[in-house]
């Protein structure tokens, strides 16, 4: 009998979504290995999120492919705008105007205060950013992605994991053996990784609301003369606001492609519901008779914040919707999900560098797990503030009640649109307090609002930023490791002393940049940041902040899991 192949790698990721596909990408530019194994045949083909925000756009121009993401989805001069409406091409309500991608890249350089940032969202169905984010994995060395292949079995030896995976197609047939360091879940709601570990579900589910709680269906569609034939201004997302049926669309292409999601009756049979139920549906939500080709259709349950007891169990991990399942107002399940690769990703590098003790991980969930709470918990808000409000019966009429109606309700749904869609409390404000590898200041950070958020330099959080007078992001100047930043109030003041970093980064084998702003690119940064000195991590996080090098080597220490 023939011994079935071996393959060795650093780590395992199962689940080519868009956790897997950063955590390859964060993993393959450290010059580490990793096999991705994905049961489908490719990257997504339905559009799934349709909402990248400002933070995660942020890690990818850290990734530096932030302007190929911004390149793709809808058209550079397509408005963003979210609009509430009767019926698609009824009477509207309520809208948010919001920049297009052009006007995105030079707008966001005048903002300040919540929107002080290096990126503004951008509006892209997932099908798109997977297929981006799969190319640059496969660039890299070590990346090995294999789409249609499964995890068939896998056991923590305590010093590595041995798994088999094979095709999907396989049936049964040999597979292959991988020896890897480390087991990485990011196989989605129904993960097998987190079954097999038996971690269970924290939180609430079932939640029931007119809208977005309980069934739905979702359709991916062509309409061809959706634009054409619609009264209203052109926006990114309508949503329907009817006492007979509450659903909403939003633009996959810019031209004609849809992505269209209605509530059902609780009571429907779901695997009866054909082509020409789902074609019913979207001419009663849009109010348009147009002929629809529906590309896939499938339903499913809203009303979940969900969260896993826990992240990691020895060698293994998971992340993604293995680790959390949302509701998706506020679009916040896609970009929790890529913040906890890049969370993973540095830990895992340094790590198997030798650079940090396993402990390093065990601050993964630490971290993790209650930014998964606290984003499940805003998602729930903003469902219920739109699922519960109450369409009254002669919101859609031609008649004075009707227009009291619509104006009653156009109140509230513009207070509502904000409280989803403006939310750089949300994107900026998740921080990781109490973790063992934050070296606290005493200092306590700005409340946790949703839709405000005040920069702070406070250990634990993001770091503020500002934009420099030739043009580039603060960001742009960190390294791709860590940052040593380095301010003065003004030319002329006393540079602090930095020898002491830097040879604590040599004795640790950490690679660490030393980042000074000329004061007069950036003034009032170091108020902004109210300290000479901040340790940034490699993901973009304040570790520290201080006044003096003395204590270099105990906070680096402590910042890579080697305790205080």
């Amino acid at each position: 009998m023939t011994k079935p192949a071996t393959l060795e790698t650093d780590v395992l990721i199962t689940g080519g979504g868009p956790c897997g596909l950063i955590l390859a990408n964060e993993l393959g530019r450290r010059g580490l290995r990793c096999l991705v194994v994905d049961r489908k045949p490719g990257t997504a083909f339905n559009p799934q999120a349709n909402a990248t925000q400002a933070r995660t756009m942020e890690h990818y121009r850290r990734l530096g492919f932030a302007h190929r993401v911004r390149a793709q989805g809808l058209p550079a001069d397509h408005p963003t705008d979210v609009a509430y409406l009767t019926r698609f091409a009824g009477h509207e309500m309520a809208r948010l105007r919001l920049p297009t991608a052009a006007q995105a890249t030079q707008l966001i350089r005048g903002l300040g205060g919540s929107w002080s940032a290096a990126e503004l969202p951008h509006r892209v169905s997932q099908k798109f950013v997977e297929v981006m984010l799969r190319d640059e994995a496969q660039a890299l060395p070590g990346v090995d992605l294999r789409y249609g292949w499964e995890l068939r079995s896998f056991s923590d030896t305590g010093q590595g994991i041995t798994a088999e995976v094979a095709p999907v197609e396989a049936a049964g047939g040999p597979g292959v053996t991988v020896q890897a360091r480390w087991l990485v879940g990011a196989d989605g709601a129904r993960s097998g990784v987190r079954a097999r570990l038996g971690i269970e579900w924290e939180g609430g589910s079932g939640f029931k609301r007119s809208f977005m709680g309980g069934r739905m269906l979702a359709v991916y569609l062509k309409a061809p003369d959706f634009y054409r034939l619609n009264p209203n201004d052109r926006a990114w997302m309508y949503v329907q606001v009817h006492p007979a049926q509450r659903a909403f669309i939003m633009s996959v292409d810019g031209v004609s492609e849809f992505a269209f999601h209605t509530q059902l009756a609780d009571d429907t049979d779901v695997d009866a519901l054909t082509h020409d139920d789902a074609r019913a549906l979207f001419a009663r939500a849009s109010g348009l008779d147009i002929p629809i080709e529906i590309l896939s259709m499938a339903p499913w349950l809203a009303g979940h914040a969900l969260v896993a007891s826990r992240f990691q169990q020895g060698r293994v991990f998971i992340g993604g919707d293995a680790a959390h399942l949302f509701t998706p107002t506020g679009g916040l399940g896609y970009n929790t999900a890529v913040e906890d690769a890049v969370n993973l990703g540095w830990k895992l590098a340094a790590v198997l560098k030798g650079q940090a003790p396993p402990a390093l991980l065990d601050s993964y969930g630490l971290e993790r797990k209650p930014l998964a709470q606290r984003n499940t918990g805003y998602a729930r808000q903003f469902a219920d503030s739109i699922g519960l409000f109450d369409a009254v019966p002669e919101l859609d009429d031609d008649t004075p009640a009707g227009t009291q109606a619509r104006a009653v309700a156009g109140e509230y749904l513009n207070g509502h649109v904000r409280r989803e869609f403006n939310v750089p409390g949300v994107t900026f404000g998740g921080r990781y307090d109490g973790s063992p590898v934050i070296v606290p200041d005493g200092s306590m950070p700005p409340p946790d609002a949703a839709n405000s958020y005040q920069p702070t330099a406070c250990p634990g959080g993001r770091p503020p930023h500002a934009w420099l007078a030739d043009g580039h992001s603060l960001f742009d100047l960190f390294g791709f490791e860590w940052t040593l930043l380095v301010l003065r109030d003004a030319e002329g003041d006393v540079v602090p002393a930095t020898a002491g970093f830097e040879a604590a980064a040599r004795s640790l084998g950490v690679d660490l940049k030393v980042v000074e702003p000329d004061a007069g690119q950036v003034p009032g940064l170091r108020t902004l940041y109210e300290a000479p000195l901040a340790l940034i991590r490699p993901d973009h996080i304040v570790a520290w902040r201080g006044d003096s090098d003395s204590a270099a080597l105990q906070v680096l220490r402590q910042a890579m899991g080697w305790g205080g």
